[in-house]
């Protein structure tokens, strides 16, 4: 199982160097997927399936909805789709494309051998527990957590929409 974890290990800093090194925000985003879907791999073979479920849910779910939030937001017209043909070239997916595929088959190679048991050792935290936990000493963090989260989606709304200029300024000019 160790191979699992190195190799997981090692696609996952690959990908984080393909985020950090991209000048594209697409193809970063592509890489941080891949990064955050190597990351919960890790959390799997250490024996932690619940963090590695909450890893791909959580953060690779809500990066992909946070992306498209903000491409929506943009609105960027015409010049966007010609900018998209070039994203969308075979070039552009080969390097996540091969990264996954590693952590594809490591999976597919963990399942085949059946040592997907092995994976867990020592004692399992369930569900039950985690909410036990967040919800009873560090509610306080929980909601501030929320609060913070509030504050950050009011202030992209707001941010994000566009000024309409005032139809009674127009007409006030025209009638002086």
């Amino acid at each position: 199982m160790e191979y699992a974890f190195y190799l997981s290990g090692l696609v996952a800093v690959l990908a984080t160097v393909g985020v950090i090194s991209n000048t594209s925000p697409v193809h970063g985003v592509l890489y941080l997927v891949v990064s955050l879907l190597a990351v919960a791999m890790v959390f799997f073979a250490l024996g932690a399936p619940f963090a590695g479920a909450l890893e791909i849910i959580v953060y690779a779910g809500a990066i992909m909805v946070l992306f498209v939030f903000v491409v929506m937001m943009l609105n960027l017209g015409e010049a966007a789709v010609a900018q998209e043909r070039i994203w969308l070239q075979p070039r552009t997916w080969l390097g996540p494309s091969l990264l996954a595929a590693v952590l594809l088959l490591t999976l597919i190679d963990i399942l085949w051998r059946g040592d997907a048991g092995m994976l867990i050792q020592g004692d399992v935290l369930s569900a039950k527990q985690v909410g036990t936990i967040l919800f009873g000493p560090w509610l306080l963090v929980v909601e501030l957590s929320a609060l913070l989260l509030l504050a950050a989606l009011v202030t992209a709304s707001h941010v994000g929409r566009l000024r309409q200029p005032r139809s009674d300024s127009k007409i006030g000019k025209e009638a002086s």
